[in-house]
């Protein structure tokens, strides 16, 4: 069975756990969304359709030309992600609540780590971090990678390029990852073509722009409060890298964009530690990125902020 966090936060086990868990769907636009399928080894092995085999039609006597369909095997390897949070005794003593002061801090540590999950969903790179798993910014190549133009330093944004980006997914996308700038520039472009802004709501409630009926969740900043999709992309065309990419996505278990995980997300209390001084809480995920589909996801690069 695959479920999302929003989901799995439901069927926890303990309240500490649950109220964790929660924060990693509130906080990242991804993890609302994504799927995980459950493995039971620290890495995973499936077939991405690359091509479908032949079929036609035949007249009495005749037979069929065998043709079979192209699959390339893939193995992903999950990584082990986490931190832990301390408390120190003293500020339980002097503040209050052990259970309100802790709820705060492994509060932060979950955000943090939401954030960084998504940080790597699109700029995940083995090369610089062996440790982690590639984003999709390195796994999509070819027809998926559309290029906003060839113009040094890049080119501006706009909708028949938008269009173009959501057509390269399969079935269509289930939501628009851009940063708060290319949102913006989406709603003027929109009212400039006299349309209507068009908005839904996501899984909390909350309202979203959405383009062509597909939503628009903004990326803003990773852990270290950087910028995840900033405009510092070198363009197709060369110059300054100053430039942004927009990303379409379908997500679906075993189906298109998939999250992996070994067990579900452990929340531990490790209680008194650091030789009795801090209250101490474990929070580690070994988990990691599929892309069954190879059309599940598109990406529009060289955008400039213009």
């Amino acid at each position: 069975m695959s479920l999302t966090l929003l989901e799995a936060a439901k069927l926890s086990q303990t309240p500490l756990q649950r109220g964790v868990i929660e924060v990693f769907p509130r906080t990242s636009p991804i993890l609302e969304r994504l799927p995980f399928r459950d493995v039971a080894s620290d890495s995973y092995k499936y077939n991405q359709e690359e091509a479908l085999p032949g079929i036609a039609f035949r007249g009495i006597g005749e037979g069929y030309t065998e043709s079979t369909g192209v699959i390339n095997p893939i193995t992903e390897t999950l990584a082990i992600m986490g931190g832990v949070s301390d408390v120190d005794r003293a500020l339980v003593k002097t503040q209050g609540n052990i259970n309100d002061l802790r709820a705060i801090h492994d509060g932060l540590k979950a955000k943090a780590a939401a954030l960084f999950h998504c940080k790597n969903f699109f700029k995940g790179d083995t090369d610089e971090d062996p440790k982690g798993f590639d984003g999709l910014q390195k796994r999509l190549t070819g027809g998926q990678v559309i290029n906003m133009g060839s113009t040094s330093g890049g080119d501006v944004l706009s909708l028949p390029k938008l269009d173009e980006l959501i057509d390269a997914v399969a079935g269509g996308p289930d939501v628009l990852f851009m940063n708060k700038t290319m949102r913006r520039k989406i709603s003027t472009l929109v009212r400039a073509a006299n349309q209507a802004i068009e908005t839904v709501s996501d899984a909390f409630g909350r309202l979203l722009t959405a383009y062509a009926g597909v939503p628009i969740a903004v990326i803003e900043n990773d852990e270290a409060d950087n910028p995840i999709l900033a405009f510092d992309e070198a363009a197709p065309g060369g110059g300054s890298s100053v430039c942004t990419s927009i990303y379409a996505v379908r997500f679906g278990a075993k189906e298109y964009v998939s999250g992996l995980q070994c067990g579900k997300m452990d929340v531990i209390d490790m209680g008194l530690y650091s030789g009795g001084t801090a209250y101490r809480t474990l929070i580690e995920w070994i988990c990691g990125l599929a892309v069954f589909h190879p059309r599940a996801a598109a990406r529009l690069r060289g955008v400039k902020n213009a």
